[in-house]
């Protein structure tokens, strides 16, 4: 008898063992996705950081005025571009009458 209870007490602590070895797994890997989430989030603030720098540095000066300038005549002129031909192509279509 004193075997069968052996055996049966090895058998739990072997149980519980796993138990705690998949638990130690999950949270391991719980705190590797929460370390890239970290890490990516501060990547992405990095680049938007370096960018407005980058965009800060570009627009300074007289060069910097004059670069603004041309951009903002290309970001206007575009716009009124894409309004003007997305509302020929939508008016075009709403006027074709089938006979």
């Amino acid at each position: 008898m004193t075997s069968v209870s052996s055996a049966v007490g090895n058998l739990l602590q072997s149980l519980a063992a796993i138990g705690a070895s998949l638990l130690n797994s999950a949270l391991a890997v719980l705190q590797a996705i929460f370390a890239l989430v970290q890490e990516l989030v501060g990547s992405v603030l990095q680049l938007v950081q370096t960018f407005i720098a980058f965009v800060a540095d570009l627009f300074q000066g007289v060069v910097g005025f004059v670069a603004a300038n041309f951009f903002a005549v290309l970001l206007v002129g575009g716009g009124y571009y894409w309004y003007t031909h997305r509302q020929g192509a939508s008016g075009s279509r709403s006027r074709k009458r089938i006979a």
